[in-house]
């Protein structure tokens, strides 16, 4: 069984297949804030002061402070969990990336969510293999923040 609104799909393993090609949904908007950004600094030791120093980072030509790049990239798994919810998974893990590009930075204070596209889905032992299309949209911008292919294996029960 299978049903698609704005806000994601739920379905099962096998209904993940009629999906393939298909735009799922958006997250809601939310702010990207300093507090996270810090936390990210902090958890990664990456204190570079684009990230850090709100009164250097305004001399640069992001005008202020902006999120990092992996901090931008690890919102694929709370979006892609946000926005599919797959009935009989067992579980379901990351199995890796295909393509990620940042074409544009994500400012602190800025409002972003994610997109979610299942771009194709393929049969591996004891389930399948999901690959999707995560956007990181920052509202009022032209280009997202991030675009990356995400794999991802769910297994079903035995």
């Amino acid at each position: 069984m299978t049903s698609a609104n704005t806000k994601g799909l739920v379905t099962d393993i096998a209904g993940l297949r009629e999906n393939a090609g298909t735009h799922i949904g958006y997250t809601d908007w939310q702010e990207m804030t300093q507090e996270r950004v810090n936390q990210f600094a902090d958890a990664t030791d990456d204190h570079q002061f684009i990230h850090v120093d709100v009164e250097k980072a305004k001399q640069t030509p992001f005008g202020g402070t902006i999120a990092h790049g992996f901090l931008t990239l690890s919102l694929v798994a709370p979006v892609s969990q946000q926005l599919m919810q797959v009935s009989d998974a067992v579980m379901g893990v990351n199995y890796g990336l295909d393509r990620v590009r940042f074409p544009a930075p994500l400012p602190v204070g800025a409002q972003w969510r994610g997109g979610m596209e299942i771009v194709e889905v393929s049969e591996i032992p004891g389930g399948v293999q999901i690959k999707s299309r995560i956007t990181i949209e920052v509202k009022d911008s032209e280009k997202p923040a991030c675009v990356a292919d995400s794999l991802v294996r769910v297994y079903g029960g035995s």
